[in-house]
């Protein structure tokens, strides 16, 4: 797979609408050529919930791509609600709900895990889910790594880590992580970023 290096530097820096929209579209631009690939993107609280949106937005909106969304930090109702209010079609989406504290089950599009400690639960419901969609071409959100290292050790985290990236790559699809960068540990950042095809800093309006 080509590497896509994009310069982080400049995003860091990001004080204007203008600017934000420069990188969506640098996004668009680096990502578009590429069938597959591990993407790392690093936010502040301010831009999180809107960078998840965007991506999801782009790959489902304008790639026409269907993918599963794993949410840890809001619940499934939520976050389909909150992508269903900004006109994106959730029925091409596989959701799997590991924020919710209910017993795991599978109601719908969604698949509940319980809770961000069950990794094994987390791992397998992956695997079902992309095996699940019926095209060559599909996607993975991971949203968010940060919100691991919460309920499980480091060393935990930074196995998971390793696991993620691999079975991203077995699956062929486009993988896009998101995490907190300041709730992150900045080893475990920097590790992911050697298996990631790229990675977006974006930060807050200031």
């Amino acid at each position: 797979m080509r590497k896509v290096y994009i310069d982080s530097s400049r995003f860091l820096a990001l004080k204007s609408g203008a600017l934000m929209l420069e990188v969506k579209e640098s996004f668009k631009k680096e990502i578009k050529s590429l069938k597959d690939y591990i993407l790392l993107i690093t936010v502040d609280a301010k831009s999180y919930q809107k960078a998840a949106i965007d991506v999801v937005r782009f790959l489902v909106n304008e790639q026409n791509t269907p993918g599963v969304y794993v949410t840890l930090n809001k619940p499934y109702e939520i976050m389909q609600r909150t992508l269903d209010n900004n006109g994106i079609d959730t029925r091409l989406l596989i959701f799997i709900d590991a924020a919710s504290r209910v017993e795991p089950k599978k109601v719908e599009n969604c698949l509940y895990i319980g809770n961000p400690e069950k990794l094994s639960d987390l791992s397998v419901a992956m695997d079902q889910a992309v095996k699940a969609l019926p095209t060559d071409e599909k996607f993975l959100i991971f949203d968010s790594l940060n919100t691991l290292s919460i309920f499980n050790k480091p060393a935990t985290v930074a196995r998971f880590v390793h696991f993620l990236t691999g079975k991203i790559r077995e699956w062929k699809v486009k993988g896009i992580i998101i995490t907190l960068e300041k709730e992150t540990e900045p080893a475990l950042i920097d590790e992911l970023t050697q298996f990631s095809d790229a990675r977006i800093d974006l930060g807050g309006e200031s």
